[in-house]
Parts: structure tokens; sequence; C-alpha cells
């Protein structure tokens, strides 16, 4: 029966996610908010499920048996496991199949863009920590944890959030989830309204070429193709007829994760031996798979590319491995979202998802102009996007501000996440938060991220200097 559950709550998936394309070309405002249809899928799914269109049943005394929704209660069961397994599929595929250059060639071209990219996250676990410590936990009751919540939701987006459940829920904070998941959705549709809206301010005030920039035309034809990986490589991996393309990238993503899980079970074993026996501070055991993943991934590049195999992977491919991976994760998250949490928790949320605005749109009139050297607006909008909700959001903003990419800052925003997605961003340190704010405090989480935040912004500044800091 397990495996007829699995099967069935693929169907489902594949059905909604079907149905949400058809919506998606119909929906003006969907095309117009540039929303994925997972996340419409996701949306759908919810409604759909028993804690909608069940108690919907439920009220007016329909059958019982309509109560549980149109979606049957052991389709959810497997759903709500999906995501703890699909996102180290994800963040596996990070890497696989694009060069990586040595770290000279990466901050040459891309540091002004990490620089900018790690204040923002930094400065959300600033923000949210002290939302924690001086609003959420003394007025609405909410664990320490919750000051991660931010940057999980904004930066992480829906795969971190949703792949950190088990983590929440070992820590007795199982709601984190469903309030991270709604910071993601905020933060999407936030990334694309208000960053659209910068786009039409910048142009305005001549800090954009509105020669070169038509975002009414750009985001008429902007289409979910044009925003895939910066490097994909079609043509690529010609196996002979030997096997099928798609198993053998498969099993390199395979491979990854393999080595991630090595890995893990590495410093596991090797921090119960040292600093973590006994009562010691233990941080490895909670970490989850996915990050660790992501580091196979870049070891198996550095093999491919040590080793001159790099013809067998198609990074076209790999992306569309990773993109059905974020496809599950996002429709069966949000349809497993728990209402009650969210609804018994609203203020929070919208308190952190405001503050998260102010802050990233803080952050980007004001040091953007000040570390990127040249188009900081242009270039600036990609951490922007990125910074609430999606990577792809940062990738729109910049297609729609410079179409041509005259700017360069395609080239920079695609180098910059070798050294951004490792550490935020769904990275080790976006996994670890959660245990150390447990087991530390968040108190002294929150003096390390300020200090981190001082020494992005300071390093920007001092190393770069765009035009308005000399200007």
């Amino acid at each position: 029966m397990v495996t007829v559950d699995v099967f069935l709550a693929i169907a489902f998936i594949g059905v909604l996610l079907v149905v949400s394309v058809w919506l998606r070309r119909r929906l003006a405002v969907a095309r117009r908010l540039f929303l994925p249809a997972s996340l419409i899928g996701g949306v759908i799914a919810l409604l759909l499920g028993p804690q909608v269109l069940g108690r919907a049943v439920a009220a007016v005394g329909w059958p019982a048996a309509a109560a549980g929704g149109l979606i049957p209660e052991r389709v959810l069961a497997v759903w709500s496991e999906f995501p703890g397994l699909m996102i180290s599929v994800v963040f596996a595929a990070l890497f696989i199949g694009k060069p990586i250059p040595g770290i000279r060639s990466i901050w040459r071209t891309a540091g002004p863009q990490v620089a900018l990219g790690q204040s923002m996250a930094w400065g959300q676990y600033v923000v949210g920590l002290g939302l924690g410590i001086l609003v959420l936990t003394p007025f609405f009751g909410l664990p320490p944890a919750a000051g991660t919540l931010l940057e999980i939701g904004f930066e992480g987006g829906h795969g971190t959030a949703a792949g950190l459940a088990a983590t929440f829920e070992e820590f007795g904070f199982a709601e984190g989830t469903d309030l991270a998941l709604a910071l993601a959705t905020i933060g999407l549709v936030a990334g694309v309204v208000v960053g659209t809206a910068l786009v039409n301010w910048a142009i305005r005030r001549g800090r954009i070429d509105s020669a070169a920039a038509d975002p009414v035309e750009a985001a008429r034809n902007a289409t979910d193709d044009c925003l895939d990986d910066l490097d994909d490589r079609e043509g690529a991996a010609d196996h002979g007829g030997a096997v099928e393309p798609l198993s053998v990238h498969l099993g390199l993503v395979a491979v990854a994760v393999g080595i991630g899980w090595l890995l893990l079970r590495g410093l596991v074993l090797l921090e119960a031996a040292t600093w973590g026996g006994g009562d010691g501070f233990a941080l490895m055991v909670h970490l989850p798979l996915f990050p660790m993943a992501m580091i196979g991934g870049v070891i198996l590049q550095i093999y491919l590319d040590r080793t001159g195999r790099t013809s067998v992977v198609d990074r076209h491919l790999v992306n569309r491995i990773s993109g059905l991976a974020l496809d599950i994760i996002i429709v069966a998250a949000l349809g497993t979202l728990s209402l009650a949490a969210l609804g018994g928790n609203l203020a929070p949320v919208l308190i952190l998802a405001g503050a998260g605005i102010v802050w990233n749109v803080g952050v980007f009139l004001t040091l953007a102009p000040r570390i990127i050297p040249a188009y900081p607006y242009e270039r600036g909008l990609g951490d922007l996007g990125q910074s609430m909700g999606m990577t792809v959001t940062g990738l729109l903003l910049m297609r729609i501000a410079d179409p041509t990419n005259r700017s360069g800052g395609l080239e920079a925003f695609g180098y910059k996440q070798m050294l951004f997605e490792p550490v935020v961003g769904g990275g080790l340190f976006t996994a670890a938060s959660v245990p150390l704010v447990v087991q530390l405090g968040p108190l002294p989480v929150l003096i390390g991220c300020a200090a981190l935040l001082v020494f992005w912004v300071v390093l920007g500044l001092r190393g770069f200097g765009g035009p308005a800091a000399t200007g």
C-alpha cells in the first residue's frame, strides 16, 4: 500500500501542475506577478484539502465522507515527507554542470554582488532575531528560534522552509515550517511587485537608462524558459545511446547526495568523539542533509572538471531534474500547510514580512549604489529579488532592467552564488541557525550575525566603493 500511496501522491501533484499551468495562461494577474505554476498548484491543493473544502463541507452538513476534501489523507501523509527528501535533490544539483572557477576569479567578477547579497542576508538575521527578542517572544509567546524565520523564508524560499521541517519539529517549533512557508510566499509576491516598482522608479529618476529598459515590454515577453540557469549547455552528455541521459543525470545527482550523506555522517561521528560528546555542544547531529548534498555536488563537479569529464553533463537536464524536485516540494509543502498554525501567528508573520521588505529595499537603495561600481541598480536588483523569495525573481528583475545584459550583471550574479549559497539562503548557516539559537540563545547569535553584517558592509564600501560612495 505504501507504493500505491506514493504513486497516488505523485499523480495528484502532476494533475495539479497541469491544471495550474492552464490557469496561469488564463489569469493575467498570475502572469503579471510571475507566479510559478507550482505555487498556484500548492494553493489549489490547500483549498481542496481537509482544511478548507473539508471544513466547508462539514459546516453545511454534507456527508462525512466528503469532510476530508478531495485530497485523500494518505496522499497528504506522503506529501508531508516529500519536502525533506526532495530538497536534497535541489541543492545537490545546484553546481553540477557548472564550471567551478577559482576563488580569485569569482571574487574579481562578482565581489560587489557577494558583498551586497551577504549584507542583505545577515541583516535579515539581525532584523529577525532582534524582533524575536523584543517582540515575538515577549508579546506573542513564540520561541527564540522564530527570529530565524525571516532569512529562512525570504532568503531561503519555499524549498528551504519546507526542507527544515524536521529541524523545526525536533526543537519543538513545528509551526515554524508553516510560518516560514507563509513568509516565502509573501516574499515571492512582494519581490516581483516591489522590484518592478523600483525599476520604474529608477527609470524615472535616471538611475537606469530608459532607452535600454522597458519594464512593460520586458515583462510581457518574459517566459519561464528565459529564466533558466545562466549557463545551460544543451547538446552535451552524449552517451552513445548506451543509456538514457536522464538516468545518467539522476545518477549524478544521487552520487552528489551520497557524498553529502557521507560527509554529514563523518562530521556527526567526529563531533560525537570530540566537542559534542557527553553534554558538549552538538550541532552536526541536528544539521539536515541538504546543505551537505550541495557540497557533495561541488565535490563531484570539481572531480569532473579535473578529470576532463564535464562533457557527460548536460546542465539543461540537471535543471529539469532540480526544477521537478522544487515543483514537488512547493506543491506538497503548501498543500499540507497548517492554516491553524498560520492563523494563530498571523501578526508575527506580517511583522516579520514588513520588516524584511523594509530592510531589503533599504539596503538596495542605500548600499547598492555605494558598493557596486558600475550599473548598481541593474545589478543590485538581482540581489533584491533573491533576498525576497527566489533566485529566479532576481534574474527576472535584472532582465527587465537590463534586457541586453550590458551591465554584465547576469555573469556576476551567477558567480556570486558560489560564494553565497553554501553559507546562507539555504546553505550551512541557514540549516544550522535554528539549532544555534536553541542551544546558544538568540542574543549570542544576534551579536555574531551583526558582526558579520558590519564586516560585509565595510568590505563592500571600502573594497569596491560604488559611484554613490565616490561621487
